[in-house]
């Protein structure tokens, strides 16, 4: 994502010649300077520019597990990360003077408009200051006015009157410099009063939606785009109200359509899904967990089992946490600094690979588009799973991109056959997946990677009927089954080989279920061999 930063900043100076401004030093007084006397307008040349700058917060939900509300330590994270992005001072004066963004009338490319209101009301109240301040001044030191009262009265009380607007306005701005958005949220969550009767979640979205608006004014400020990246940790180590509680949050935060927020949410589905069905908030989906993932999730991302470089890897990275190794850390650091001084001849191999990965997603998206392609039959009704989809698919052909070392590399169109068909039909994709790596195991042979995943699905179909009841929840994920069979036996017949090849970058497959499979397979089989009976009559041949 910082690659992407970088790049897309590069790209946007050469393109409109204007640089990003910050927040900080001189920039401070100017983000104040418009706060106070300017307001934002979303331009065409606004929504043209794509530049971006992500703002990372990390949120670990342990770390708020013995709090009655975890969902309420992930808005007061995110309120608290948001003001230390960018200072107290001008989130404070955003509270009292700043104003909503708002879509410029026709094609004006005016990004700031003067706010004729407040320079009145600040004028106005100057000039009566001043005026208050001359007649009291007059009445206190001109000889032969001194001794009238009514000139000091009357001086005094405009002096007082104009003066107490200024000071209130001063006084707002240093209250909220004082007390930040995450204290306010703690003293609502303090009050069982307001949280009982009141229902202090329309407050607290309150509270988020000024942050929202904050973001927006400073994109237009910054000249670039602002994206707030939340990454979710430690969330299936809670108990079960606490994940829900959570999950309701971010779909609370998502809930508009233009929200400058990403969650990146790092669970296990085996142990999220028991969690989400335990509690009250599956009313309605058929107390199904998966169903509840599948309609807050947009970008599914099931990271594979750990193969044998990325677990070396990961025993390096063990390694160099201890301190007696720690050298080996600086020792990487200069290789890598050396590595990018002389990485000049790397960038156009680099250009090459993104092109070509380019090449094939628009092939991909083409295929998807045709009405007269086969696999646009098998697109879902829905919007949710549509956009799972399309953003899945360039992830997965950007993976095969990088494993592209054999010959044979699958076609960008049966890539976005296999993400189809992951998507669709999850519960038996995995199934024949299972059956699939059952087989391998126990006969390996040259020629199995020629058999078709549909031959394999029917041999054991049986017996995936006979586990129904066990996989009820899973299986009310997959589509039409009828389609399913059209899918593998006659429009995309995958064989074991493709499968094998397209399993390692399936990412939209939710591996626990899989894992879940085999399991139950293995526990069905334990209990057939046990009561099976032994033949007596059969002598060992030795």
């Amino acid at each position: 994502m910082r690659q992407e930063m970088a790049q897309r900043e590069e790209a946007e100076l050469h393109r409109s010649h204007q640089k990003p401004r910050s927040p900080e030093g001189w920039g401070l007084l100017v983000v104040l300077w418009y706060l106070a006397f300017y307001k934002p307008i979303i331009t065409e040349s606004h929504l043209r520019r794509k530049n971006i700058e992500f703002i990372f917060i990390r949120f670990s939900a342990w770390q708020y597990a013995g709090c009655d509300k975890l969902w309420a330590g992930l808005v007061t994270t995110l309120c608290d990360r948001i003001r230390h992005h960018f200072g107290a001072l001008p989130l404070s004066v955003y509270h009292v003077m700043g104003t909503r963004p708002r879509f410029a009338s026709g094609f004006s490319q005016k990004e700031w408009v003067l706010k004729t209101g407040t320079c009145l009301k600040l004028w106005g109240m100057l000039f009566i200051l001043s005026a208050g301040l001359s007649i009291l001044l007059v009445a206190l030191l001109v000889p032969g006015i001194k001794d009238h009262h009514a000139l000091k009265v009357v001086g005094s009380a405009v002096t007082s009157l104009s003066g107490s607007g200024l000071a209130l306005g001063a006084f707002s701005i240093l209250k909220n410099l004082l007390i930040s958005e995450k204290q306010k949220i703690e003293r609502l969550t303090n009050s069982e009063k307001f949280t009982s009767q009141l229902g202090f979640m329309s407050k607290v979205r309150n509270e988020v939606e000024v942050l929202v608006d904050y973001l927006s004014f400073m994109e237009i400020f910054e000249r670039r785009r602002l994206r707030v990246v939340l990454e979710i940790t430690s969330l299936d180590i809670c108990y079960p109200e606490k994940v829900a509680g959570v999950l309701n949050a971010m779909n609370t935060l998502l809930s508009e359509a233009n929200t400058p927020f990403i969650f990146i949410l790092a669970v296990d589905p085996s142990v999220i899904v028991p969690c989400l069905e335990q509690t009250g908030c599956m009313k309605g989906l058929a107390d199904n967990g998966y169903l509840y993932l599948n309609r807050t999730v947009t970008l599914p991302f099931s990271i594979p089992e750990m193969g044998a470089r990325s677990r070396l890897r990961f025993l390096e990275a063990a390694i160099q946490t201890r301190e007696d190794l720690m050298y080996r850390v600086i020792t990487s650091n200069v290789e890598r600094r050396r590595a990018k001084c002389q990485g000049a001849s790397v960038l156009p191999s680099r250009r090459e690979a993104d092109a070509e990965a380019v090449r094939c997603i628009h092939e991909a998206f083409r295929c998807l588009h045709d009405g007269t392609d086969p696999l646009a039959r098998y697109l879902p009704t829905s919007g949710a799973h549509v956009r799972r989809i399309v953003n899945t698919i360039p992830v997965t052909l950007r993976l095969l991109l990088h494993r592209a070392g054999a010959p044979g590399v699958p076609s960008p169109r049966a890539a976005a056959a296999w993400v189809v068909l992951a998507d669709q039909w999850p519960c038996r994709l995995s199934w024949a997946l299972q059956c699939l790596e059952d087989a391998w195991q126990s006969q390996p042979s040259p020629d199995f990677g020629a058999r078709s995943l549909w031959s394999i699905f029917q041999e054991n179909v049986g017996e995936l009927s006979s586990l129904r009841q066990s996989l009820h929840n899973v299986l009310s994920l997959d589509g039409d089954p009828e389609l399913f069979q059209t899918f593998l036996a006659c429009d995309f017949p995958f064989t074991a080989r493709d499968a094998r090849a397209f399993l390692g970058v399936t990412v939209n497959l939710d591996h626990s279920i899989r894992h879940k499979i085999g399991l139950l397979r293995g526990l069905d089989r334990l209990q057939k061999a046990a009561t099976t009976p032994v033949s007596r009559s059969v002598q060992c041949p030795h």
